[in-house]
């Protein structure tokens, strides 16, 4: 197994480098045309591979990768994997593994070691501070000067133009992004009780606020008792965010007569949140929601305590997929407890419904220009990424070989051989880190066989996309000095004021006074800086 061990130089700088945040995320699904490599077919791999391979012209990047589980790609077979990403890329790859939990020191080390620097580094994460100066000092390829050529890059020339704001430095495309579905955020409610109630579904901020009023005192649960709420919520205000989305308030920051603004300065915050401070007051929520636990979140719909959980839609088919696994018995007296899912929610009757997107991306690939010396290394690291999208790699990354790791059964679905074993132990577990997943979805997907509340998650997802709103300052943000000097502070003291008036604790002159608290302590230099931008964006 290639793996490049780190210098003890190196190790021992740790402690004196500044930390950068980041963390690695397990990808999931698979999609595109075709079948990946078979455990007979690997060994010839393509033509081209083939040829390159035998006359020593194939090339060789490097790769920093995240190390979650202890185990990325070297386990027993992950060896054959190997091979068949590179015989299928025509492009050898050397892996150095590090740890998840010393990622981010180790990261902040080979930043400075520019002799020893990979062409290539993952990273967890949206850009922090230290990964944004090294790219404002040169430290990375401008990727726009590459990967829009559809012929060269079939896949990454389709990244997302909203997603890639938040991996580009001062106009320049920093990172390959690795791909997580933008309109991920939604409502589900219990379907049972909303039948029960005579309740059509939503339609409107109006029909959302009816439901959960009825869901609170109408006694969906048929147990003449008052133990139910509508809207299941907990500290983690995400929620929220996605209300404001509704009524228009947009995400983070809105552009409102040529200026980027952020939005509690617009009145449709303000009518979001007097709606949820009713929502409140009217008793539709726990009184002590911002207090209660996110690991407990969900208990509120599985016990049959709250009615709707608005959230990302996975969690709300999770609730669903364990009321069916459960038999939790329907509030009508017929079958199983269900759960509906409902992406976009309009202001007013005949409006267009809205929802909160996602960055995205879960993190990105970064091609150094210390390590990736000429323009010919930058295409060889892209070629490798984008044919890590085809559909073929995406089934390897996450299944291993056909015939050997999984097989396909009549109807074409995949087949988990190992699913017995554990995830730590199976031999492609790691490979996943270096596939950018982009385009998010492929046509014609080889997958696994799914549950219809899963096709019914997947789909709204996907028309999710068309109506998800997206933050028109990522880009600024992101090369913003003050941003990246009090961006967390001021974030905290809008969410620390909106709590607060929500729950009577501070009534509008007191959301108001947070609100000049915000533009002393930096809000104000931040509404300059990234107007300053914006403006220079648009007057080209």
């Amino acid at each position: 197994m290639k793996r490049k061990k780190m210098m003890s130089l190196l190790l021992s700088a740790v402690a004196a480098v500044s930390m950068i945040a980041g963390c690695g995320n397990q990808a999931a699904g698979t999609s595109g045309e075709g079948n990946a490599p078979t455990s007979e077919s690997r060994e010839a791999g393509t033509d081209a591979a083939a040829a390159a391979g035998e006359t020593g012209e194939r090339p060789t990047i490097s790769i920093m990768c995240i190390d979650i589980y202890g185990s990325a790609m070297g386990n027993v077979g992950s060896e054959d994997v190997l091979k068949a990403a590179e015989d299928y890329t025509g492009v050898n790859v050397d892996f150095n593994w590090v740890a998840n939990d010393s990622y981010n020191d180790i990261l902040g080390v080979t930043l400075m070691d520019k002799a020893n620097m990979p062409m290539v580094i993952t990273y967890g994460s949206d850009l922090q501070a230290n990964l944004v100066q090294a790219a404002k000092d040169g430290a990375f390829w401008d990727l726009n000067d590459f990967v829009w050529d559809k012929e060269k890059y079939p896949n990454l020339s389709q990244m997302n133009e909203n997603v890639i704001k938040g991996f580009t430095v001062d106009g320049q495309l920093v990172g390959i992004y690795r791909s997580r579905p933008i309109g991920r955020n939604g409502l589900g409610y219990r379907a049972d009780w909303a039948e029960k109630l005579g309740l059509d579904e939503p339609k409107t901020i109006e029909d959302v606020y009816n439901m959960m009023y009825q869901f609170t005192y109408g006694d969906p649960d048929g147990n003449g008792k008052d133990d139910t709420y509508g809207l299941c919520l907990c500290k983690y205000t995400g929620p929220l965010d996605i209300i404001q989305a509704w009524f228009g308030a947009g995400n983070q920051w809105k552009e409102v007569d040529g200026k980027l603004i952020p939005i509690h300065q617009t009145e449709e915050y303000m009518e979001a949140l007097r709606w949820m401070k009713k929502m409140y007051d009217d008793g539709l929520v726990y009184r002590d929601w911002a207090t209660r636990e996110t690991n407990t979140w969900t208990d509120g719909v599985k016990n049959g305590e709250c009615g709707m959980f608005l959230d990302v839609l996975d969690n709300s088919r999770r609730i669903w997929d364990y009321l069916v696994t459960e038999n939790i018995p329907s509030a009508t007296g017929e079958g199983v407890a269900s759960m509906k899912l409902i992406g976009g929610i309009a202001a007013e009757e005949g409006g267009e419904p809205h929802t909160l997107a996602t960055s995205g991306a879960s993190g990105c690939l970064l091609i150094t220009k210390a390590g990736a010396k000429t323009e010919q290394d930058v295409e060889n690291c892209l070629t490798y990424l984008d044919k890590m999208c085809d559909n073929e790699m995406r089934i390897l990354a996450d299944y291993g070989l056909e015939g050997r790791d999984y097989e396909l059964d009549e109807e074409g679905y995949i087949v988990d051989l190992l699913v017995d074993k554990e995830i730590q132990e199976k031999p492609q577990i790691g490979l996943n880190q270096s596939v950018p997943y982009v385009p998010e979805v492929l046509p014609n997907a080889t997958t696994v066989k799914k549950s219809d509340r899963l096709v019914e998650e997947e789909a709204i997802k996907e028309a999710n996309a068309d109506i998800a709103v997206f933050n028109p300052a990522i880009g600024y943000l992101v090369s913003s000095k003050v941003n990246a000097e009090v961006g967390t502070d001021l974030k905290d003291i809008l969410d620390r004021a909106r709590t607060q008036y929500i729950c009577g604790q501070i009534d509008e002159k007191g959301l108001q006074d947070q609100f000049k608290v915000w533009e002393q302590r930096g809000g104000a230099d931040l509404i300059a800086e990234v107007n300053e931008m914006y403006q220079a964006d648009t007057s080209k």
